[in-house]
């Protein structure tokens, strides 16, 4: 599983709110809805927060692999 939750860290020590995201750098709410549920999102978002942040994709995302249900 793909999780997203570096980006909220990341978001904090750059100081930049997710209400800024949408509203200054156009990152529709719907994306960063996907993004809070860890459910799909485009590679394109993911490009566009790495740069924004100024970042790399491993302080936004992390690969967390799925307990066995065995």
């Amino acid at each position: 599983m793909i999780k997203y939750d570096r980006l909220w860290s990341t978001l904090k020590e750059r100081e930049i709110s997710q209400y800024r995201l949408i509203k200054d750098f156009d990152i529709d709410k719907a994306q960063l809805h996907r993004l809070r549920k860890n459910m799909v999102v485009k590679t394109m978002i993911l490009n566009n927060l790495c740069r924004i942040l100024n970042c790399r994709i491993e302080d936004i995302m992390e690969y967390v692999p799925d307990e066995d249900t065995d």
